[in-house]
């Protein structure tokens, strides 16, 4: 099943960047896409094959390679696309092609086989709310509204399975390890059809220019209904393993991870079943809500008008005393420890880090900046518009301790001796003070989070977007598990505080996780 690109090159050459994103056209890599194909094949009624996001057709121009008879239908939102997809089908009737929404349309059908590579649109890019109500209508089950588009085709084809029909998708595998794929992934294990769970490391980006990590579900409406099995593909050289898992179906490989049905837990991040645990390695584990409480940093809803560098209040001639100082950019910050001259370097450097914090200020250069706000429909923004007065700050006292929302070498933390303000670059860490028997020192505590041994543990709990780019939300790190610092002896306690405060802005790391797993490593 050799196949060429050509239709897609020729299509990507011919077709503006915008219009593709715009649309969400990310082409299957056809080495991919012959795997996917591989899977349908494998049920030997075949006949009749949806495309839910047909494109160029790359599935349809592999399976009828291989079985020329086959009935296919196809849906596509963009009619660019679908004509060139026209073209290239043109005369052969066994392919129908529809230019629909395949989430309003094609409910009664069935079909032996769905393929697809769905369009990957967060909820704030397509109609969330009428799309969730018309597949909440159908499948009797309730959606968040943060779901992405690309779960929803799943949902929706796992439906439309025939008998002994199989289902192929490649798609981000976010909705494994976030809030709203808890709902995805209830589904899944309620109608027994999940089989295959491959996933793409997240070094591996599959599509170009998409910055996503990729996984293929793998479904069959069969009675082998006991196990999931869970695969990770390091480097492309690895896909034969697919076909391998594809040819040997029902029978699973040893290479796989698999688990019973009943032993899923949709609650939780599902990567647990493919990735090493680190804290299954260490003894004394605790929730971190134990410790401390993780919040998101200051929103504004309109950055470029509440931040300010001095050259912008010099500006507006408004004096320091209506700004409020506060972290804008998590790359100002370059050591883990940031102090008052940290900032005052900044605000030398004209960086923005004041944001204006105008209450019951009557002075009339604020005065005049605030109506220049309205005038530009600030105070009709979707953040700002929800407060009284649309330019109040929201209430985050100063956090002892920062940490980054992205990252891709383990997570960042920040002391802030500075005691200043942060926007949403970085999360604040509030450490508990009221906690009587488990209550530990900031220093101590952010000593803990600074080593490797902090950083691991959390990485059960982090998002991932491809490309080595990982995400934290504040209940990501208020959900994980860290080390139970009280139980630690006092003279260890004492050792590193004193490490902590004669380090520096380089404090000893790697001495600090010596201590720990000395003391906690099973």
């Amino acid at each position: 099943m050799n196949m060429t690109m050509n239709i897609e090159d020729s299509y990507t050459k011919a077709t503006p960047l915008s219009h593709r994103k715009k649309f969400a056209q990310f082409f299957t890599p056809p080495a991919i896409a012959e795997l996917m194909c591989e899977w349908l094949l494998g049920n030997k009624t075949l006949e009749n094959v949806l495309e839910p996001a047909f494109g160029l057709g790359i599935f349809s121009r592999i399976l009828l390679s291989e079985r020329d008879n086959l009935k296919i239908k196809g849906f596509d939102i963009d009619n660019l696309i679908l004509s060139a997809a026209k073209k290239e089908f043109s005369g052969n009737e066994n392919i129908k092609l529809q230019l629909n929404d395949y989430i309003y349309n094609d409910w009664d059908n069935k079909y032996d086989g769905i393929i697809c590579n769905p369009p990957y649109f967060k909820f704030h890019d397509y109609d969330n709310h009428n799309y969730l109500n018309e597949i909440e209508h159908h499948l009797d089950c309730k959606l968040k509204g943060f779901t992405n588009l690309y779960t929803l085709f799943l949902l929706k084809s796992i439906h439309q399975l025939h008998k002994n029909g199989r289902c192929a998708y490649i798609v981000p595998s976010e909705f494994m390890n976030s809030d709203y794929g808890v709902l995805i992934k209830r589904h899944l294990l309620k109608t027994k059809t999940l089989r295959h769970v491959i996933i793409f490391d997240s070094s591996e980006t599959v599509f170009d220019n998409a910055l996503t990590t990729a996984c293929l579900i793998l479904c069959a409406n069969d009675h082998y209904s006991e196990q999931v099995s869970f695969t990770t593909i390091n480097t492309v050289s690895e896909l034969n393993a697919i076909h391998t898992l594809i040819t040997e179906y029902p029978n699973r490989c040893n290479f796989t991870k698999t688990y019973n049905y009943e032993d899923l837990d949709a609650s939780a991040k599902w990567k647990i079943y493919y990735q090493e645990t680190p804290s299954r390695h260490f003894n004394d584990l605790v929730p971190f809500s134990n410790y401390a409480k993780v919040m998101r940093g200051i929103a504004t809803g309109a950055n470029d008008y509440f931040t300010f560098n001095r050259s912008k209040s010099k500006h507006y001639n408004i004096n320091e005393r209506y700004l409020l100082p506060c972290i804008c950019k998590c790359a100002d910050v370059k050591t883990p420890i940031f102090t008052s001259h940290d900032f005052e370097s900044l605000k030398t450097e004209n960086k923005k880090v004041f944001l204006l914090n105008a209450i019951n200020s009557q002075n009339t250069y604020v005065v005049n900046y605030l109506k220049k706000g309205v005038e530009e429909g600030i105070d009709k923004k979707y953040l700002t518009a929800s407060r009284n007065p649309w330019f109040a700050l929201e209430k985050r006292p100063p956090a002892p301790i920062w940490v980054s929302v992205f990252n891709r070498n383990g997570l960042r933390f920040v002391r802030n001796i500075a005691n200043i303000a942060n926007l949403t670059t970085f999360h604040c860490v509030y450490p508990n003070t009221s906690n009587l028997f488990s209550s530990i020192s900031t220093d101590l505590l952010f000593a803990y989070l600074l080593t490797d041994t902090a950083k691991s543990i959390f990485d059960n709990n982090s998002r991932e977007y491809g490309n080595g780019l990982n995400k934290f939300e504040p209940n990501d790190l208020n959900n994980s598990y860290m080390l139970d610092l009280a139980k630690l002896p006092n003279d260890k306690k004492r050792k590193i505080e004193i490490m902590m405060n004669d380090g520096g802005k380089n404090p000893p790391i790697k001495e600090i996780d010596t201590i720990l797993n000395e003391y906690f490593l099973r």
